[in-house]
């Protein structure tokens, strides 16, 4: 088999994700036969580094020993079981971990199988509660600009990233968006924090508008990710946390992206010292292997919802898959090696290394910001430096930087016309800098007229 046979059998029956199929009329398709540590390899030979882990899943290479093993030893054993009256080892254990390392007061553990279920099932879940103290007419949710929170109708609804949202805008609930503190449109000489801060203004003034009528805020911390990875300080986060509680609203943090070490913290919420009444997980949690997700919520939530059957009081919100042991298995060979390894001290030189790899690139006339937290860095591409005017994304001068890393052996996946690094834990220093030189390149050959 090679890559061309493979890429026609499946150019006729898969339909793939975020994806014009259209354009595999000339942009080739590749198909993978394998992975090892932060390498693809297709079926022509050829390897790409992972430097976008993936889609953002993959914390410790791929075809990871220790959570194969994992998974092996569970399939011999139990495969999956309906979790409605019914449990297994690998579900409590995991559970009990996710309460022991998420931020104090998260005490329940509720899955299903992937990021936007898991926003779906919070925003469920934070709606009902008011339901169910007696508050009916908190009915409505806040988000930030720019923010994404996954392509469910709930999720998307909560999301302000028009090419996913528009199109599906008569389908979706009205929410509330307010201004956010994306730090790439500060002032000249205004720190992150500053203007963190100077934003944050917009979300006490709606809170203090329209408590009444709201259920939960919603946000991405620290990182919107799919939003072109635009950044923002923790102290937007603390003021966040402390408006919630004193306007009698939800805090819902999305943590599926930022979450399991990605922004230098084994969680994003705990560089402003903060918990939230809902914790979505999902992508890193299997390490790559398997989708699962977790909603993590306080005893407070909980106990709202405990009560007589016949008060139809319950959360009745379910998934198939909901708990299955392989992913769950998964997921605990992927929290063992943050146990037994000092992967965050790692993933900080690591970090340190990538910005060392990309100081470069803030010189280039055509990066209008080179911005970093932990093992993210977003390059964004301008077409004029000094007014940061973005190029028409028609031009999708982005998709020039994909083509050329590939031919490096580079696999980038720009947001429009932002590159970013995201690769895997596991990756060394020369592979950082592989990953940088091809960015260099793509971006030299992308911004010629």
């Amino acid at each position: 088999m090679n890559n061309r046979a493979i890429s026609e059998r499946d150019l006729a029956v898969v339909w793939h994700p975020c994806t014009q199929m259209k354009d595999h009329e000339w942009l080739p398709l590749i198909p993978i036969k394998s992975g090892q540590g932060v390498w693809l390899e297709d079926f022509d030979g050829r390897r790409y580094l992972d430097a976008v882990s993936s889609w953002w899943v993959n914390l410790f290479g791929h075809a990871n020993p220790d959570i194969s093993q994992a998974v092996k030893r569970q399939i011999d054993t139990l495969e999956h079981v309906i979790l409605g009256g019914f449990t297994h080892l690998p579900a409590v254990e995991l559970a009990e971990q996710l309460v022991a390392i998420t931020p104090q007061g998260l005490d329940k553990c509720f899955y299903a199988d992937n990021g936007s279920s898991a926003v779906e099932i919070a925003l469920k879940m934070s709606f009902h509660y008011w339901r169910n103290c007696g508050q009916p007419q908190k009915t409505k949710f806040i988000t930030l600009e720019n923010s994404y929170h996954g392509e469910t109708l709930g999720a998307l609804a909560v999301g302000d990233v028009a090419l996913y949202k528009d199109t599906y805008a008569p389908l979706l609930m009205e929410v509330i968006t307010v201004p956010g503190p994306d730090c790439f449109h500060r002032d000249t000489g205004e720190s992150w924090e500053a203007y963190s801060l100077r934003r944050f203004e917009h979300m006490r003034q709606t809170l203090e508008q329209h408590a009444d009528s709201v259920c939960a805020v919603i946000v991405e911390p620290l990182v919107q990710c799919a939003g072109t990875m635009r950044m923002y300080h923790p102290v937007y986060l603390a003021r966040l946390r402390e408006a919630c509680d004193r306007y009698g609203v939800h805090l819902i943090a999305d943590e599926i992206a930022v979450g399991f070490g990605r922004t230098g913290t084994l969680f994003a919420c705990e560089q402003a010292g903060i918990s939230p009444d809902f914790m979505c997980l999902s992508k890193g949690l299997t390490g790559g292997y398997l989708p699962l997700s977790a909603v993590l919520t306080s005893d407070r939530v909980y106990q709202a919802f405990y009560d007589d059957y016949q008060n139809l009081s319950a959360f009745l919100h379910s998934h198939s898959y909901t708990g299955n042991a392989l992913a769950c298995s998964a997921a605990l060979a992927t929290l063992n090696i943050f146990q037994t390894h000092d992967v965050l001290g790692r993933n900080r030189q690591l970090a340190a290394a990538m910005a060392r790899a990309v100081e470069r690139f803030a010189e280039h006339p055509n990066v209008g910001e080179v911005r970093q937290t932990g093992m993210i860095v977003a390059i964004e591409l301008v077409r004029d430096k000094a007014a940061r005017l973005p190029f028409p994304w028609q031009q999708r001068r982005g998709l020039g930087v994909y083509r050329h890393a590939l031919q490096r052996g580079v696999l980038l996946r720009p947001l429009g016309n932002v590159i970013y690094f995201m690769p895997p834990y596991v990756i060394s220093e020369q592979e950082i800098e592989l990953m940088a030189e091809a960015a260099w390149e793509g971006i030299r050959i992308a911004v010629q007229d």
